[in-house]
Order: C-alpha cells, then sequence, then structure tokens
C-alpha cells in the first residue's frame, strides 16, 4: 500500500477525525429546555422536539440529546420562554377629546412551534407582526374610555379586552399573549399639557373657594346659634334679677368704651352723667 494513503500517515487521521467530528455534529444536536427545535427536511417540517406544554416540570420536557438525518435535517430554533414585545409610543384620543401619548408592551409565549415556523419562521417576526396590532389595539380601546379610567380600577378591564384581543391574532402565528401592561401615560409636550395644568389650576381654584365659602356658612350658622344661646341666656337672667342684668349689661358697655387698645381719645363726662351711675353706687 502507498504510505500516502496508509491509516498511520497523520494526515490521514487527522483528516478523518475530521470528517468523524462533522458527521458526529451533523447527527447529534443538543436541545437546551429554554428552546423548542422545529426539524425541517427538505424544506417541509417533520417533526418538533421540545414542545412547550403546559404544567410542565423542568427537566422531564424532552430537551437533552438527540439524533437527525447528517446534512439533511435542518434545527430551526425557536425560544420556549416568555417573551416582550413594546410598542412605540402612540397619540391616543379618549372619549372625553383628550390626548395621550402611551407607552406599553405585551408579553407572549411560542405554544405551537410548528404554526410559527409556518406562518411567520421564527419569535422575532412574531413580534414584529403583533406590535402594530397592539398599537392598533390600544388606540380602539382607550378611545372608548375617559382619561381618568387610566387611573382608575376600570384600567385593569380595558387591559383584559386589548390582551383578548391581541390573542386572537397572535393564535394565528402560535403565540399566546400572557399579559399586557401600560409602561407610561403622558400629555402631549406644548399647548395640550399647558391647557391640562391651567385646568387642573382653575379646577383646584375652584374646589378651594367652594370649600371656603362652605366654612364660612357654617362659621356663621354657628355664631347666630351661639349669639342666640346668649341672648336667651340675658332673657333669662333678667327675668331672675333685674337690677344684676343691668349691672352685667354696664360692665360689658363700659369695656367696651374704655378698653386700652381704642384709639386716643379723650372723653369727657359729668360724674352725675346716668353713663356712670354704676360707678356711684346703687341707693339700697
Amino acid at each position: 500500500m502507498s504510505p500516502v494513503f496508509s491509516l498511520r500517515n497523520p494526515i490521514v487521521l487527522a483528516l478523518a477525525a475530521i470528517a468523524l467530528l462533522v458527521l458526529l455534529a451533523s447527527t447529534i444536536a443538543v436541545v437546551p429546555e429554554t428552546r423548542q427545535a422545529v426539524i425541517v427536511r427538505f424544506g417541509e417540517p417533520v417533526s418538533i422536539v421540545n414542545r412547550y406544554r403546559p404544567g410542565e416540570a423542568f427537566g422531564r420536557t424532552g430537551a437533552g440529546l438527540i439524533l437527525r438525518v447528517p446534512f439533511v435535517d435542518q434545527l430551526v430554533w425557536l425560544d420556549k420562554r416568555v417573551m416582550d414585545v413594546s410598542m412605540d409610543r402612540q397619540q391616543v384620543l379618549s372619549t372625553d377629546q383628550r390626548r395621550l401619548n402611551v407607552d406599553a408592551y405585551a408579553r407572549f409565549r411560542i405554544i405551537d412551534p410548528l404554526r410559527t415556523y409556518v406562518t411567520a419562521g421564527s419569535e422575532q417576526q412574531v413580534a414584529d407582526q403583533l406590535r402594530p396590532i397592539l398599537g392598533s389595539a390600544l388606540r380602539n380601546e382607550l378611545g372608548k374610555v375617559h382619561a381618568a379610567a387610566l387611573l382608575s380600577p376600570e384600567r385593569t378591564r380595558v387591559m383584559h379586552e386589548i390582551q383578548e384581543g391581541l390573542d386572537t391574532v397572535a393564535r394565528q402565528y402560535g403565540a399566546q399573549i400572557i399579559d399586557v401592561r401600560i409602561k407610561r401615560t403622558d400629555l402631549p409636550d406644548g399647548t395640550p399639557l399647558q391647557s391640562a395644568f391651567e385646568r387642573m389650576r382653575s379646577a383646584r381654584e375652584q374646589e378651594a373657594l367652594t370649600i371656603e365659602a362652605q366654612g364660612a356658612k357654617q362659621a356663621q350658622i354657628i355664631r347666630a346659634e351661639a349669639d342666640a344661646e346668649a341672648a336667651r341666656t340675658y332673657a333669662a337672667s333678667f327675668g331672675k334679677d333685674a337690677d344684676f342684668y343691668e349691672f352685667y349689661r354696664a360692665m360689658q358697655s363700659y369695656r367696651q368704651t374704655f378698653k386700652s387698645d381704642a384709639a386716643e381719645t379723650n372723653i369727657i363726662l359729668s360724674p352725675n352723667n346716668a353713663y356712670l351711675k354704676e360707678f356711684n353706687g346703687r341707693s339700697r
């Protein structure tokens, strides 16, 4: 045998080892727990490995080493985990004619890899198909409610309606919508934002005036009730002791007339003036 083709020739051994490695790499594949694979033969899908199943136990999903026909079978990988699709900022007009800038996202999972491969080809293509549909569903649903509903429990119902509508479309691509959430809601910059601030300021000022008016009304009621109670007390005391009542009223008048914080005014009265009779004592 020619020494060139001898099995002891290191070049032949190296080439044989490389060929064996290529054959093994084309025959054996490792499927991780986080991915599912569609085996495609001559352009046609023939089987699915490690397919997603609800409630499956980790480690018993079919992941691991698999065999395939070398140089014939091709593996198309699809993610098995929950993925996100973010929506570009959308301007939404609510039913009360308020414009809002809304950022939202949806979470989805590939549950039918065969349908995904046939209709979209990859999970990224599924996300690209769902993104504009999410924006359209968001505009439609938020256009049916008031802007204040986004800050109330009604927001949960709106998100559920969007999720159901988006899930119907996602099923056509072999995906399932897990959740839909609004990340942020802002008023548009510029004049609309300034107008909203002015409306909020006017509303708060009107509310403050209303509270102040109600407080003044309650104060007047309380003051009137107190005056009425005082008048009843005075009348009762006058009926019991007219002299004491007259004396008390005179003292009240003196307090108001001669109070220390009054303006500097000189008051000149005759000692015999009837106004000062309580200072002169009473005849018994």
